[in-house]
């Protein structure tokens, strides 16, 4: 439960003006100036994701949530259903909400994310035929169109012969006697036409006079020529007027068939308005979706700024707003605020206020993520002064009465905000009446918060686990307050010391020390103690803060530098692929050729050779250069600067491992890398020293470029052979072909069976080292080469 005076004393309706700003509909604005507060935790649910799938959406679509066409035409449909006429006007309002409408809801559908939202839309029935028969009949301006019905074709033709005719008669008349007029113009006086004629002259233009001017020199005589004209001009023009009537309340009745179909649309139509706005004035606040917490989780609200603040700050030129930081362990169920005044106590209960209310209705609340709090299931406030001439109600009996209140009807699962609980009485009795008031809450409530001044209430928390402090600190140096709330620590008096920098005499500070006793400034020296260690904290973790960043973008640093040396390592590698890609398409064209010369030519001994010798050059030419020798290697020296090619850093070597590695520092980062990553300041590289036993194995012998040359010799054709007789003659081929170590099978291509049973005996043969299809130029997929060993 939430009484109107709560949500007064929280600023509520302020809150709501402000969110009707971000509407885009008459209705939406409308109901978020009423907004009403949910009564179960899944209504709050509800709202509170269609908030985010509205938020999801204006973020996703260009141009947001459309709202184009959509109008409130509430008081048409009353009008309606009671059997009234309705204009043209409003007739055109709901043929554009019904396609503004229809816009919307095959917007949503077409979303993936947004089954809340799609949910709510699924009821809406667009009538695209009512839609049609209103724009048949209606013009953009909201008059009945000629083509509504045939009749009103004809009369609104008669109507343009009838005003062409007395048109023409009017303007003979200014021809003839256009020195009797006041102006050479024809005008209307109700629904006759008349012409301005000078008074003294009205003998020149008999007829009948309709109305004079101020002076009386001028009277406006609809001639008698022209009389039955107007006559008959006003029967049509009747006509036309019933003819309309009939045609609007032809449509009016169709408007009234689906009477609660279309209020239903227009609620519908506001529910997803107010998501829109809710998801709209949270972008704008820079805020995040709360969660509601279960009773043995904490509240946490980190960074949290009132919203009404915010507003000042960035729409009137306000002040910047101090944020603050709320984090309840969920077993305190009181917090005493204590502090100075205008330090931003009071400011504090409002705003934790309006974000349980916020919450409540499925809006974002302004704070860093997470949001966590619980779903209060009432919010009851006693804030500022109730003071009543008329009821002669004293500041205090005005706090009594509205606590009274709150106690008859809060549950425990309440909000209860006290401002300056206890105040308007005797400090003592005040202090002890806050005392219990604070008790009883404790045992009754989901959580309460007050502020006040009393110090007695400040050590609550020592004797009883639920009870919490918090104050606003305050500056001494500048005498103001800094609006920060610091949990843990009651606020201390400074009422003395502000009196003495004021410049109070120093006998009467001196004296009022005096009264206080040694206790109380016992008091505040510990507190003042709590909030110097307070303060050397914060220094210290923001220093921790500072290193952290510094650590994170040296990280980064160092990631993005190894990011672009792997990159760059890819790029080279790929250029060397392709280079080597190429190379070996060129030499296998050059190759070729050699076999197609070699082909044409005849077969003797000294053209294989020549054939030979070009192959062997044309393998000197695309084989890989050997690399050249690198400068002799050293071993590295603990204290020695070296460089690490890999990294492209310049380093130190801090220590030497048997396992061939080492221990290396570049800036702030150490790190162990092998040896051979290692290279000396003038690119040697290092050479561990050799162990007695060991010994180098040669290097194997690479083995000379195999010659493609195809001669009868290894040139097999199986071309016709079934595949069981395939095995045998390839066999035959295989052996006579060894000493070449290369066979050229010709199967053909044909169903690629005999193909297939080749490649499966060459798979398996222990005398084929591999094989494959033979380039296109000889012969394709219909030859198969095979490579002997």
């Amino acid at each position: 439960m939430i009484h109107a005076e709560t949500l007064d004393l929280l600023d509520w309706p302020r809150l709501c003006q402000h969110l009707a700003t971000f509407t885009a509909t008459e209705l939406g604005a409308i109901a978020a100036r009423h907004l009403p507060i949910p009564t179960t935790q899944a209504e709050s649910q509800t709202l509170l994701t269609q908030t985010q799938e509205a938020y999801a959406l204006e973020d996703r679509l260009p141009q947001g949530i459309p709202f184009k066409g959509i109008h409130d035409f509430g008081d048409a449909l009353e009008r309606a259903e009671r059997q009234g006429v309705l204009k043209g006007d409003e007739l055109l309002k709901i043929a554009t909400t019904l396609a503004g409408a229809r816009q919307l809801r095959r917007l949503i559908a077409d979303q993936e994310d947004t089954p809340s939202l799609e949910t709510l839309v699924a009821d809406l029935r667009t009538y695209p035929e009512l839609e049609q028969a209103i724009h048949h009949c209606i013009d953009e301006r909201g008059d009945v169109t000629d083509r509504a019905s045939e009749k009103l074709v004809a009369v609104r033709g008669q109507l343009k012969g009838v005003r062409d005719r007395i048109q023409e008669k009017l303007q003979r008349i200014i021809q003839r006697q256009g020195g009797a007029l006041q102006q050479a113009v024809i005008t209307q006086r109700g629904d006759r036409f008349v012409l301005a004629v000078k008074a003294p002259q009205k003998d020149h233009i008999p007829g009948i006079v309709h109305d004079t001017s101020s002076t009386g020199s001028t009277l406006y005589i609809e001639p008698h020529s022209i009389v039955e004209w107007g006559n008959t001009l006003r029967q049509l023009q009747r006509q036309e007027e019933r003819e309309i009537e009939i045609i609007l309340r032809q449509l009016t009745e169709q408007v009234a068939e689906v009477l609660e179909d279309l209020e239903l649309l227009l609620a519908i139509v506001t529910v997803l308005d107010l998501a829109t706005a809710r998801a709209r004035y949270g972008l704008w606040l820079e805020a995040n979706p709360p969660r509601f917490i279960a009773a043995t989780d904490a509240i946490t609200l980190r960074q949290l700024r009132h919203p009404l603040l915010v507003w000042q700050a960035q729409r009137e030129q306000g002040e910047a707003v101090i944020p603050i930081n709320v984090q309840i362990r969920p077993d305190i169920r009181v917090v005493a605020i204590t502090g100075p005044n205008t330090g931003g106590k009071t400011v504090t209960l409002k705003t934790i206020g309006l974000m349980a209310l916020m919450a409540k209705v499925g809006m974002f609340i302004p704070a860093r993520e997470p949001v966590e709090l619980p779903w209060f299931d009432g919010v009851f406030a006693d804030i500022g002064d109730e003071q009543s001439l008329e009821q002669s109600l004293s500041t205090f009996s005005g706090h009594i009465r509205r606590i009274s209140r709150i106690f008859d009807q809060m549950s425990d699962q309440s909000l209860v905000l006290l401002d300056e609980v206890g105040a308007g009485t005797d400090p003592t009795e005040g202090s002890a009446l806050a005392t219990a008031l604070l008790y009883h809450l404790a045992d009754r409530v989901r959580l309460a918060i007050a502020t006040t001044h009393y110090g007695e209430l400040k050590a609550l928390k020592y004797q009883d686990a639920r009870f919490e402090n918090a104050s606003v600190e305050f500056d001494e140096a500048t005498l103001a307050p800094t609006y920060r709330l610091l949990w843990g620590i009651p606020g201390r008096s400074n009422a003395l010391s502000i009196a003495q920098r004021l410049g109070l005499s120093e006998a009467i500070i001196t004296a009022a020390k005096a009264q206080m006793g040694n206790e109380s400034e016992d008091v505040n020296q510990v507190i003042a103690g709590l909030e110097a260690q307070r303060r050397q904290q914060e220094e210290k973790a923001q220093e921790a803060e500072k290193l952290v960043a510094e650590a994170e973008r040296f990280y980064r640093e160092v990631s993005e530098r190894a990011q672009l040396l792997q990159e760059r390592e890819q790029d080279l590698k790929r250029s060397q692929e392709l280079a080597v890609t190429a190379a070996i398409t060129e030499a296998k064209s050059e190759i070729a050729q050699v076999i197609r010369d070699l082909q044409q030519r005849p077969k003797k001994g000294q053209t294989a050779q020549k054939a030979t010798d070009a192959i062997n050059a044309i393998a000197q030419r695309h084989l890989p250069k050997a690399e050249p020798k690198r400068k002799p290697g050293y071993y590295p020296k603990v204290g020695e600067k070296i460089r690490i090619p890999r990294l492209g850093q310049t380093a130190e070597v801090l220590a030497l491992e048997e396992n061939e590695k080492a221990i290396v520092q570049f800036g702030l980062m150490k790190t162990t890398i092998p040896l051979s990553d290692i290279e000396s300041l003038d690119g040697k590289t290092v050479e561990p020293p050799e162990s007695p036993k060991a010994k180098t194995p040669p290097p194997p012998k690479t083995p000379a470029p195999r010659a493609m040359v195809r001669s009868d010799r290894n040139t097999l054709d199986i071309r016709g052979h079934r595949v069981s007789q395939m095995e045998s003659d390839v066999e035959t081929g295989i052996k006579h072909a060894t000493d070449l170590g290369i066979l050229w099978i010709i199967h053909g291509k044909g169903t690629g069976k005999l193909r297939q049973g080749v490649h499966d005996f060459l798979a398996t043969h222990p005398q084929v080292e591999r094989f494959e299809l033979a380039p296109q130029n000889e012969g394709g997929s219909g030859v198969t080469v095979a490579y002997l060993l």
